[in-house]
C-alpha cells in the first residue's frame, strides 16, 4: 500500500510538473511570436527607439507575477511556502526571453543589469542592513497588548519611521507589537494599522523616511523641505489612529469576552520592567543611515564622485562610487550587528533570516517584470494629461501601490519639472510648484501602504507576522482593509490640501 501511495504522489508530481512545463512554453511561444511579428522595430537599434515602441501589453509578465502573489497563496499556501521563487523565476523569463528574441541580447542585457545593479541590488541590500541591525534591538518586559498599549507602540514608531526609515522603524517595532499581542486569537488587523502606520505613512517627514524623497533630495530638494508634509501626517495619524482604537477595542472587548486576558499566561514573577537591549544597534543603523546620505552628498562634495562617476559596466551602464560607498558601509554595519548582538536577543526577536530571504526572492521577480512597466510609464508619463495636484497624488499614489515607489516618485517629478513653473523650488529636472511636489510626495509614500507589495517593509511585516502564527490577510484581503480604511483617508487628503 505505502509503495502505491509513493508511486501515485511521485505521479501527480510529475503530472504538475508537466503541465507548468507546457504551460510556461506556451508563454513563452506566444510572447516571442507576439514581440517578433508585431513590433515594427530591429533588434539592437537604440535604447530611445526600444522605449518607444514598447506596447502597453508587455506590462502582461508582471501583471501575472502580481497575481500570483495575491492568487497562489489562497489556493496553495504550503505550495507556496517553499516554492514561491518558481513563480517569479517562470514570470521572469515570460519577459526576458521574448524581449531578447524581438530586440537582441544586447538590449535584453543592458535592461538586465540596468534593473539589477542601480535598482534592485542598492534596494535590497539597504533592506537587508536595517533588517539586520534592527532586528538586533528587542523590547524585554511585559507589554499587555490592550488598544492603549497598541496605540503607544504605533505612535512611537510613526514617530521612528522618518528618522530611521520606515523598514528600520518596523523592524524595531513589529516584534515587540506581536508578544505584546499573544494573547490574543485575532491581531491581524494589528499588524495592518502598523503597516499603514509605521511601514509607510510615518516615513513622509524627512528624506531618510521613505526611498522617494531621498531621490528627490538628490535631485535638488531641500533636505528639510519634507517637513512641509508634517500637516498631512497629522491628519492621517489623527483620522488612522481614531479609526484604530475603535477597531481594536471592539476586537478586545471579543476576546476579554470568550474569557482571555492580556496577562492570563503570566504569573507575578513573570512580569517584567520594560526595558531595551541590543542599543547599541543604533550605531549600525546610523551607519547605515550614513551610507544612505552618503550616497547623495558624495557626487555633490567631491569631484571623485561627481557626474555619475563608477566603474563601466556595460553598454552605458556605470556601477556608480557613491553607491559602492553606500554598500560597503551598509553592509558592514550588518556584518558587525550579527557579530556583536547577543543571541538571546536575537531568540527574543525570533530573528532569522527567512523574511528578508522571501523579499528578496519575490521582488526580484517584480523588479524584472516591471522593467517593460518603467519604460512605458517614463515615454508616456508627460502624455497622460495629469497637470492639478490632486490628479498627480492619485496618478503617483495608485502607480506606487503596485510599482516601486521609487521610479513612480522620479517619472511624475520630472513630468511635474516639464509643465513650466516660475516659483517653487528648484531641482535637477526642473521647477515645481509646492503644491505639485507635495502631491507627488505624498502619493508615492502615503499609497504604498494599498498594498502588500507597494513598499519592501510591508511584505517584511506580513512575514514576521506569519512567522509568529498570526494570520494575516491575502493580498486581496489586505487590499479590503486599504480599501475600507485608507481609500476614504486619502480622498479626505484631496479635499483638504488638493482641491
Amino acid at each position: 500500500y505505502n509503495i502505491l501511495e509513493d508511486i501515485k504522489i511521485k505521479f501527480i508530481f510529475y503530472g504538475k510538473a508537466v503541465l507548468m512545463n507546457r504551460f510556461l512554453k506556451f508563454l513563452l511561444s506566444l510572447s516571442t511570436v507576439a514581440m517578433t511579428t508585431i513590433l515594427p522595430i530591429a533588434a539592437n537599434d537604440g535604447h530611445e527607439a526600444v522605449a518607444a515602441v514598447l506596447p502597453a501589453w508587455s506590462v502582461i509578465p508582471f501583471i501575472g507575477m502580481l497575481l500570483s502573489i495575491a492568487v497562489i497563496p489562497l489556493t496553495h499556501p504550503h505550495w507556496w511556502e517553499k516554492n514561491m521563487h518558481v513563480p517569479a523565476g517562470i514570470w521572469s523569463l515570460v519577459f526576458i526571453i521574448p524581449f531578447a528574441f524581438a530586440y537582441g541580447f544586447s538590449e535584453a542585457w543592458f535592461r538586465f543589469l540596468e534593473s539589477m545593479l542601480l535598482d534592485y541590488v542598492p534596494f535590497i541590500v539597504l533592506l537587508f542592513g536595517l533588517f539586520v541591525a534592527a532586528g538586533g534591538i528587542a523590547v524585554r518586559g511585559t507589554l499587555p497588548g490592550t488598544p492603549k498599549v497598541n496605540m503607544l507602540i504605533l505612535f512611537i514608531g510613526t514617530m521612528l519611521a522618518s528618522w530611521i526609515g520606515t523598514t528600520g522603524a518596523a523592524m524595531v517595532m513589529i516584534r515587540p507589537l506581536i508578544r505584546a499581542n499573544k494573547w490574543r486569537k485575532k491581531a491581524a488587523h494589528v499588524i495592518v494599522f502598523f503597516i499603514f502606520l509605521v511601514a509607510n505613512i510615518g516615513g513622509c517627514l524627512t528624506p531618510l523616511g521613505d526611498p522617494p524623497l531621498f531621490m528627490g533630495f538628490q535631485r535638488g530638494v531641500p533636505f528639510t523641505w519634507t517637513f512641509h508634509l508634517a500637516p498631512f501626517l497629522l491628519l492621517n495619524m489623527i483620522i488612522l489612529f481614531a479609526a484604530f482604537y475603535f477597531i481594536d477595542s471592539h476586537f478586545c472587548k471579543k476576546e476579554l469576552a470568550e474569557g482571555r486576558s492580556p496577562m492570563d499566561e503570566l504569573s507575578e514573577s513573570e512580569k517584567e520592567p520594560i526595558r531595551i537591549e541590543g542599543l547599541h544597534n543604533l550605531i549600525f543603523i546610523g551607519m547605515i543611515i550614513v551610507g544612505v546620505i552618503a550616497n547623495g552628498l558624495l557626487p555633490k562634495e567631491f569631484a571623485f564622485f561627481a557626474d555619475n562617476a563608477g566603474i563601466p559596466v556595460y553598454d552605458e551602464i556605470v556601477f556608480p562610487y557613491a553607491t559602492i560607498v553606500e554598500i560597503i558601509i551598509i553592509l558592514a554595519a550588518a556584518f558587525l550587528s550579527l557579530k556583536t548582538t547577543k543571541e538571546s536577543i536575537h531568540e527574543l526577536n525570533g530573528f532569522s533570516h527567512a523574511p528578508i530571504i522571501e523579499v528578496a526572492t519575490l521582488f526580484l521577480g517584480i523588479f524584472i517584470t516591471m522593467i517593460p512597466a518603467l519604460i512605458f510609464l517614463k515615454v508616456h508619463g508627460a502624455q497622460l494629461g495629469i497637470h492639478d495636484p490632486w490628479q498627480l497624488f492619485w496618478a503617483t499614489g495608485f502607480l506606487s501601490s503596485f510599482l516601486d515607489n521609487t521610479p513612480t516618485y522620479l517619472v511624475f517629478l520630472q513630468t511635474a519639472g516639464a509643465i513650466g513653473s516660475t516659483t517653487g523650488i528648484h531641482t535637477s529636472v526642473g521647477t515645481v510648484s509646492q503644491i505639485m511636489l507635495e502631491a507627488i510626495s505624498a502619493g508615492a509614500v502615503f499609497m504604498g501602504a494599498n498594498t502588500y507589495i507597494g513598499n519592501a517593509p510591508n511584505f517584511m511585516v506580513k512575514s514576521i507576522a506569519e512567522e509568529n502564527g498570526i494570520k494575516m490577510p491575502s493580498f486581496f484581503g489586505y487590499m479590503g482593509w486599504s480599501i475600507a480604511i485608507l481609500i476614504p483617508t486619502f480622498i479626505i487628503d484631496t479635499i483638504v490640501f488638493f482641491l
